[in-house]
């Protein structure tokens, strides 16, 4: 049916049949949709200037007893490429696609964001934090696609169990959306309404809209099964255990899981950490995902949380574990507790709830953990507000107190922070920080906190130009410049800081970002891990990145950084140059490699606990290789590869220990030269059976290892693919019961 007989139908309402009966086949029956609300003014809001889309495009939602159905029709004639890539779940590459971003409570504190491709790849994620997505979660809703030579449609519909939400008013729900729509050979993203999760609001800015109120419940229950044969070891393993997930309503929902799934069919990026900050690694595991977004209590501190899912069964299996949440009036909350067996088992419980009021909403979280083995106990209070007085501002202020008895001994410490962004006129917004942690401050057996006695202050400007001329190679601009300052609890300034950065949308659909910060002189005290604090001069590094998306067969991205630091300072500059590219056989079969050369001139390592503050001096090199490829054999198999490899050799040219001031001693200390090898390797299969339902099929390998002596860096890495600590091979299957 041409677009516009389509549209005239829409207008008219021409009554073919029963309003609600939506049938998710892509293809946009007037009849159908009689009666759903309409969207024509998409503008675009990538690049943010609010001007009309430069392709026509429409939207329909309407609330239907299975779900919330939306529809999309993009207009796309011949003389705008369209991609037909196809992509896997939770993809992020540049390709023609519409999202539906919800909050369902209308609050702006949670929100859930559907995304469907052209080729009718899907992804979903959640929203917290006003602008912080996480793919780690995957829900449970249907799509379809269809086009024609005037350009392509999307169907699909978002049952109303799929998130908790609150009753509505007599009768009614009001929920708040956001429709987008992105074309993949340029990136322009348009919108309705005009919002960015490029700006600190985001969820708050989002449309409201009122529909009928339906209910659905659910009870799904996922059992898993898995083998796994120990190629190096010689045994094998058989592993069981169930996931339930019980929906009564809207306002009540239930998460539990015997002998949950450890994620063993994921691959986490290979990283090799001398520092004294922990690792951040998300969590893929179902049971940790779903339903999360109500325990989200996170700082501006990077990576930051109250609750860390990536704890839980750290230290050994997990017997059982179960959370619910729902909603009381404008009150939401939610209940969290899990078991570890074994000898060193810990027990871990949160409480969470959760207020919304006009232009604000405030929040508290109790978490415990239980620690026989150690003899230790840990509770964490957490209290969050966020306030929006104005259309202009966002402020959200989080406080956090750590109460901890080990030992019959007990120690307590606060933490609290506060961000504010305005925004202003013609593309300006400024935004300040502020931070203190406690020193004695600890929330990490069961969150996420990089380092505590902290004491932080910054102020950024920031200048988006979104009206550049049509000549210009960039269809937006954003500039930041930034002041900090960073003091431990003692009074020691860890450093101030000058930050200037620019990032390029091109109107290619490429992407580019440029950073430089020039620190002052200061000190660490977390380098010697608690052994004395060390003197650092000043130092600067400045750091590029492009990206360009498929064109033709090929698509790349380098990075480049320069950098000072250790004891030289600028008198010794280390380097960092990364490039990699994909190339794509066809739309649904590519090949990916990638190689990274780290130089580190003045390298400087703790050298243990048993040698106290003395640190070792290298000339370090390390190579990263990274290569796969991603093979979408249907709609329901996919095989995926993927290649890590990484080879260190330091060289060391010096030893040192430090006064209690900070200042350096040249030492006499023996210290050797090291190298490092690391290798991840796997070959995944995934056949969907159902919705949420797969069988894999993974053959893994790796190993590490750490030794004296630097043969070379490209020894090393050649070297690592010997490496054979593990070898395994597993097929697991998990399969998704809805009653």
């Amino acid at each position: 049916m041409p677009p516009r007989r389509l549209v005239a139908l829409l207008v008219l309402g021409l009554p073919c049949a029963t309003a609600g009966a939506v049938d998710i086949d892509g293809r946009i029956d007037p009849a159908e949709w009689q009666g759903a609300q309409r969207f024509t003014d998409f503008r675009k809001v990538q690049p943010l200037n609010g001007e009309p889309g430069s392709l026509p495009t429409e939207a329909w939602i309407m609330a239907t007893p299975e779900g919330l159905a939306v529809a999309f029709h993009n207009a796309q004639p011949a003389g705008v490429p369209r991609t037909r890539q196809k992509v896997q779940r939770d993809f992020d590459e540049q390709v023609d696609r519409v999202n539906v971003f919800i909050d369902f409570d209308g609050d702006g504190r949670t929100g859930y964001a559907f995304t469907v491709s052209s080729t009718g790849g899907v992804a979903d994620e959640i929203i917290t934090n006003e602008n912080q997505f996480s793919n780690d979660w995957d829900g449970l809703w249907q799509h379809a696609v269809g086009e024609d030579e005037h350009g392509w449609s999307v169907e699909l519909r978002i049952p109303w169990h799929i998130a908790p939400m609150r009753d509505g008013r007599d009768g009614q729900r009001t929920l708040k959306v956001f429709l987008a729509r992105v074309i993949g050979s340029t990136g322009e993203r348009m919108a309705w309404p005009v919002a960015s999760f490029e700006r600190p609001r985001f969820l708050s800015d989002f449309a409201p809209i009122t529909v009928p109120r339906y209910d659905q419940s659910l009870l799904a229950v996922t059992p898993y099964a898995s083998a796994l044969h120990d190629n190096v070891g010689g045994g094998s393993d058989f592993n069981a255990g169930v996931d339930v997930f019980w929906k009564p309503n809207g306002r009540f929902q239930l998460t539990a899981t015997l002998k949950p799934d450890f994620g063993q069919v994921e691959s986490d990026d290979l990283v090799v950490n001398f520092s004294a900050t922990e690792t951040f690694v998300s969590d893929k595991r179902p049971f940790f995902t779903e339903n999360q977004g109500i325990f989200e209590l996170t700082t501006p501190s990077d990576f930051s949380q109250q609750l860390y899912t990536r704890r839980v069964g750290s230290t050994g299996d997990i017997t059982a574990a179960v959370k619910f949440n729902g909603s009381l009036g404008q009150a939401n909350y939610g209940v969290f507790a899990a078991d570890e067996a074994g000898a060193t088992g810990r027990s871990f419980q949160a409480l969470r709830l959760v207020r919304d009021f006009d232009g604000q909403n405030l929040g508290a979280m109790l978490t415990r953990v239980d620690d026989p083995w150690r003899d230790r106990e840990a509770t964490v209070l957490g209290v969050d507000h966020n306030w929006r007085p104005t259309a202009r501002w966002n402020v959200r202020s989080r406080v956090l107190g750590s109460r901890i008895e080990q030992a019959g001994e007990r120690t307590q410490d606060v933490g609290a922070t506060v961000w504010a962004d305005y925004e202003m006129d013609r593309g300006w917004r400024q935004q300040w920080i502020a931070m203190h942690f406690g020193s004695d401050l600890q929330i990490n057996d069961f969150g996420y906190l990089s380092r505590n006695s902290t004491n932080y202050l910054h102020w950024e400007v920031r200048k988006r130009f979104a009206d550049l001329p049509e000549a210009s190679r960039y269809a937006s601009t954003d500039w930041r410049w930034r002041i900090g300052s960073s003091h431990n609890n003692h009074g020691e300034k860890l450093n101030d800081q000058f930050r200037m950065s620019r990032e390029g949308r091109l109107r290619n659909g490429g992407y580019e970002y440029a950073q430089v910060n020039v620190n002052s002189a200061g000190i660490s005290d977390t380098l010697l891990r608690g052994n004395g604090i060390v003197r650092l001069p000043a130092n600067f590094n400045a750091f590029y990145e492009y990206e360009r998306p498929r064109k033709g067969r090929w698509a790349h991205n380098a990075e480049v950084e320069i950098f000072g630091g250790g004891l030289a300072g600028n008198h010794k500059l280390g380097s960092a140059l990364w490039y990699g590219a994909t190339y794509f056989i066809n739309d649904a079969f590519s090949l990916n490699a990638g190689l990274a050369v780290i130089r580190r001139p003045d390298w400087l390592i703790w050298q243990g606990p048993a040698q106290g503050d003395l640190v070792g001096a290298f000339s370090g090199r390390e190579t990263k290789l990274s290569a796969g490829l991603d093979w979408t054999l249907d709609d329901r198999q996919e095989l995926r590869v993927k290649l890590q490899a990484i080879g260190i050799g330091a060289r060391a040219h010096g030893a040192w220990r430090f006064e209690p001031s900070g200042e350096a001693i040249a030492a006499a200390d023996a210290i050797d030269d090291f190298r490092v090898r690391n290798l991840g390797f796997q070959v995944r299969y995934r056949y969907e059976l159902a919705p949420l339902s797969y069988l894999y099929v993974v053959y893994a390998r790796g190993g590490y290892e750490q030794a004296a002596g630097a043969d070379g860096i490209d020894d090393a890495l050649r070297d690592s693919f010997r490496l054979r600590d593990d070898e395994q091979l597993m097929v697991k299957l998990s399969y998704r019961f809805g009653l």
